[in-house]
Parts: C-alpha cells; sequence; structure tokens
C-alpha cells in the first residue's frame, strides 16, 4: 500500500493578494500573504481533504521560502522533498480583484528557485511512495524542469502508480505574454501544442479548461481538440466549463460536452476565479484516487471549486472534508459562499492549523517577572504565555520565536488587531466587555486571522454563553475557574459549538508570577 495518495510537482510561490476588492493592482495598499503555485495549492487541497499529499519543489533560502515549507506542514503536507535553493529567490505573484471578469496578476519568477527543479531532485525511493503522481503544463516549459517532471512521471508509471496532468496553461509562463498580461488564458502556439502532444500518453488523467484542451489539442474547436488529445492519449479526459461543472471522458470523445459523464454543479456568486481550478483539482484528486463513482467525484470537485470562487485567496479559499460533507449535505441559502456564517465558521474551525493537547500558561506580568514567566511557559510541555503587549512587550518580541502558545489581552481602549502577529491568540476577559463590543472585536480578530480566548468569570456566567454563541461569539478556546461551573460551561459549549477547540480549566499556582489568572489546567477537546 502507498504510503502517499498523492506526490505533486512543479511550481511554489508566495501569493500577495490585494485586500482592496474592485480597483486597480495599481491602487492595491495592502495584501495578505498566502502559499501559492497549482502543484503547492493542490498539496494543501488534497490535505485538507483528507489525503495523504507530498509536493516536489524548490524554495529559496530565504523567509518565503520558510514561509510555504512551514505552511504546508501546518496544512498536513509532506514536505521533505521542498528543496532549498541557497542561490535563487522563491517565486512571488501579486494578485488582485477588479471584478467578476478581471483578476490583474504579475507573475516575478525571474530565474526563481522552482525552475531550477532538476533530474537530480527526483528520488525513486520516494516516488515509490506515491499513489500518484501529478504534474502541471508549466514545469514542461523548461527543458531542466521538464525532464524532472518526465523522470516523476516514468517512475511512476514503472511502479504501477497514477499519474495526472493539470494542463494549468499560462501563456506568460511560457514565453508567450508579457509581465503585465498574467492573467491571460490562451495563446495559439504550436510549439506549446507539440510540446504537451509529446508528453500526453504519460497520464492516466489530463484535467483543463476548454482553453486548456485547445491549446493541448491544437484547435479552438473543443471537441476536435478532445479528440486530438484522444488520439494520443488514452487518460480519461476532464473538461472543466466553468459554471456548467465538467464533463468526463473516458473512451472515445462524443459529439458534444454535454454527452460526457458529469455530476451537480452549484450555483455561485464569482468572486475570485484563480486558483478555482486548483481547488477542483483537489476535490477530482479525492474521488479519483478513492475510486468513487465519476458523478460523485465531479461533484466533489464542482463543490471545491465554487468554494475557490467565493473567497478571497486561493489554498485558504478550499474546503475542510468536514466542511466540504457538510455543504453537501445541507447546502447554503447564500450564493455567495464567504457569507454564509455557519460554513464560515466550519471552515475556519476545521483548517486550523495547531494541534493543542493539554494547556499549562502562565500569565506574565510587567519587568523581570515577565521574563521569569517565559522562561517558565519554556520550560513547561505544551507551555504558554499570556501577557499584555503594553507592560509586557519585551517578553512577546522575545516569545514569538518560541514554541509556545502565546495569549495577549484584547483591550476595550485599543481593540486593533492590524498588527498584530497571526502567531497571538487574542484573549477577551468577558467581565471586561459589554456584548456589543465583545462581538465587534471578536470578528475583528477573527478577520485578521487570530485564535481567540474568551475568559469567563468576573460576574460573567456559563449560561450566557448560549446568547453569546447566538450572537456569533464563538472563540476557538473557552476558560472558567475551576469547579462546578466549568462542568456546565463545557456541556453548553458542547451543545452549541461542536466545532470549538475545548475548554480549559482556570486555576492559581502558587509558583506562578503575577495574578492567580496564571495557570490553566488540561484542554477538554469537544
Amino acid at each position: 500500500m502507498a504510503l502517499l495518495d498523492v506526490i505533486t510537482i512543479g511550481r511554489s510561490s508566495v501569493d500577495l493578494y490585494g485586500g482592496q476588492v474592485g480597483g486597480r493592482l495599481e491602487d492595491m495598499a495592502s495584501f495578505s500573504k498566502y502559499i501559492g503555485g497549482s502543484p503547492t495549492n493542490m498539496a494543501a487541497g488534497t490535505a485538507r481533504l483528507g489525503l495523504k499529499s507530498a509536493l516536489i519543489t524548490r524554495v529559496g533560502d530565504e523567509h518565503m521560502g520558510r514561509f510555504i515549507r512551514e505552511q504546508l506542514q501546518r496544512e498536513g503536507v509532506d514536505t521533505r522533498h521542498v528543496i532549498t535553493d541557497k542561490e535563487r529567490l522563491t517565486a512571488l505573484v501579486l494578485l488582485g480583484i477588479r471584478d467578476e471578469n478581471q483578476f490583474p496578476l504579475i507573475f516575478y519568477r525571474e530565474n526563481c528557485a522552482d525552475m531550477a527543479l532538476c533530474e537530480e531532485d527526483i528520488d525513486p525511493a520516494f516516488i515509490a511512495e506515491a499513489g500518484c503522481v501529478t504534474a502541471t503544463g508549466t514545469h514542461l516549459s523548461h527543458p531542466n524542469t521538464e525532464a524532472a517532471v518526465l523522470k516523476a512521471l516514468r517512475l511512476a508509471r514503472d511502479n504501477g502508480s497514477r499519474t495526472a496532468l493539470d494542463i494549468d496553461y499560462r501563456p506568460n509562463l511560457w514565453g508567450l505574454a508579457g509581465h503585465g498580461d498574467g492573467e491571460e488564458r490562451f495563446i495559439e502556439s504550436k510549439e506549446v501544442t507539440r510540446k504537451l502532444q509529446s508528453t500526453l500518453h504519460l497520464f492516466d488523467l489530463i484535467v483543463g479548461t476548454e482553453e486548456e484542451f485547445h491549446i493541448a489539442g491544437g484547435t479552438t474547436d473543443t471537441i476536435a481538440a478532445l479528440r486530438a488529445v484522444r488520439a494520443v492519449s488514452d487518460a480519461t479526459l476532464v473538461c472543466k466549463r466553468g459554471p456548467m461543472g465538467a464533463s468526463a471522458f473516458t473512451d472515445a470523445v462524443p459529439d458534444s460536452l454535454d454527452q460526457g459523464l458529469t455530476g451537480p454543479g452549484f450555483p455561485i456568486e464569482v468572486f475570485n476565479v484563480l486558483g478555482a481550478g486548483d481547488g477542483f483539482m483537489s476535490g477530482l484528486l479525492r474521488g479519483w484516487l478513492r475510486d468513487e463513482p465519476w458523478e460523485t467525484t465531479l461533484a466533489w470537485a464542482n463543490a471545491c471549486g465554487a468554494f475557490a470562487v467565493s473567497r478571497h485567496g486561493c489554498a485558504p479559499a478550499y474546503p475542510s472534508w468536514q466542511e466540504l460533507q457538510w455543504f453537501l449535505k445541507n447546502g447554503s441559502n447564500e450564493t455567495a459562499l464567504r457569507k454564509d456564517a455557519v460554513l464560515e465558521h466550519i471552515h475556519w474551525a476545521t483548517n486550523r492549523n495547531r494541534t493543542l493537547g493539554a494547556l499549562h500558561v502562565v500569565s506574565a506580568p510587567a519587568g523581570d517577572d515577565g521574563k521569569a514567566a517565559l522562561v517558565k511557559a519554556i520550560s513547561m510541555s505544551n507551555g504558554g504565555l499570556i501577557a499584555d503587549w503594553d507592560t509586557a512587550r519585551d517578553v512577546m518580541y522575545r516569545a514569538i520565536d518560541e514554541n509556545i502558545w502565546m495569549g495577549r489581552r484584547a483591550t476595550v481602549s485599543n481593540p486593533d488587531f492590524s498588527q498584530w502577529p497571526v502567531a497571538h491568540t487574542a484573549v477577551f476577559e468577558a467581565a471586561d466587555w459589554n456584548r456589543d463590543e465583545l462581538q465587534q472585536s471578536f470578528r475583528a480578530a477573527r478577520s485578521h486571522g487570530l485564535e481567540t480566548l474568551v475568559i469567563l468569570g468576573g460576574g460573567v456566567a456559563a449560561d450566557e454563553i448560549p446568547d453569546m454563541l447566538e450572537q456569533g461569539i464563538k472563540p476557538d478556546l473557552w476558560a472558567a475557574p475551576l469547579g462546578p461551573e466549568l462542568e456546565r460551561v463545557v456541556e453548553l459549549v458542547r451543545e452549541g459549538d461542536p466545532w470549538c477547540r475545548g475548554v480549559v480549566a482556570l486555576v492559581t499556582d502558587g509558583d506562578a508570577p503575577g495574578p492567580p489568572v496564571g495557570l490553566f489546567g488540561t484542554l477538554q477537546n469537544l
């Protein structure tokens, strides 16, 4: 039995997504940072759906390369063969959302790390672990990267593993369009067609949009293009058709796309098409590699694509397996899925990057006592630290590099989370906030990617939890003083928010510096 379900190979980048929707890329004032590149997106997307995935690529020996590696690890992707290139920089992409038809992007890929991938980077023993090797078209555009991809594919086929191709045609990356034309999706090229057709026989599954099959087949007549691909490949062909779903062809190509195998589609408002194909491919691979019927496989793929077009970013938009199954069972009243509060909460909760067990968290006052608290937190198993930024800033600067959980107290006087590191958890003492203030600040923290903890007590009792949940205050963690009230908290949270991480007991510790908010006991997972 294969140790890995799928290895993807090829592009990896850091996507810098403009935060101002509806404007020109020239006018973007802030950007969100995500992993990117089709193979990297697919590795993360399939991992979220429960496949054991891995990626073969190169990243730079710098902050962006480390970000890609660390984020993939948080997603559960095997990164043993994400190679650090000490001579080249990690690729970057700047992207924006102008409107439902315009998605400007600029590729910064001049001599980038992933384009230095070569045959020597392909380890036969690693390929032997995989049930499937999935490639994308870009890495067939250069002799060195092409040699690496072909070696991996031939090894996979020799092992009896499956092979898949996402055509992923970007004329810009084949040298056919200028730097400012990154969103261009089709330019005719006999050379690209020849290159693709020389490799198509190596695949068991070939996936693309109509335009991508046009370049693979050498004609803008879609049926003729599919038949040209069929002439050189026995692969199952899956043609993506946007809002019309997709059609799969396992044998001869019929006279109409409508005669192919199909799955249900989903009427979704288009917000962002970038990365939607990688989300689709993630769902498709989950079904195909589990030998599901094509109707089921295409339903999963279409649903994953629907999530992607409805959210900001590429990989961050893709659903978890739990989220996908909930959506397929319950649907949504929103055509813009990002506006569905239940789905967004499930998305958040089931894609958390860090696993928590027993938490032992000390409070950090100012000065030397705060430094002592940091030392204690570092020394403890599953240690953590709660601190006030204004009084223990030097301690939190030091703590950012330690593998400890970090809680940072949010204050009513300064509820601005825009400059908080995402490694911090926003801690709300419920007694310090009125309900509307807490709701607004909780939402702000979540919108900036921060996990949250709400501490009860000080007159705020467990029986207030249902109203808080109804108001949308659904923190990642709750805490309450040890005692009978704690059991009630666990009961109400389990009933009202099954996606919550859990509840922790607030106890005192005579050895901990600072006030008796000093130590959390064992996390009770729900």
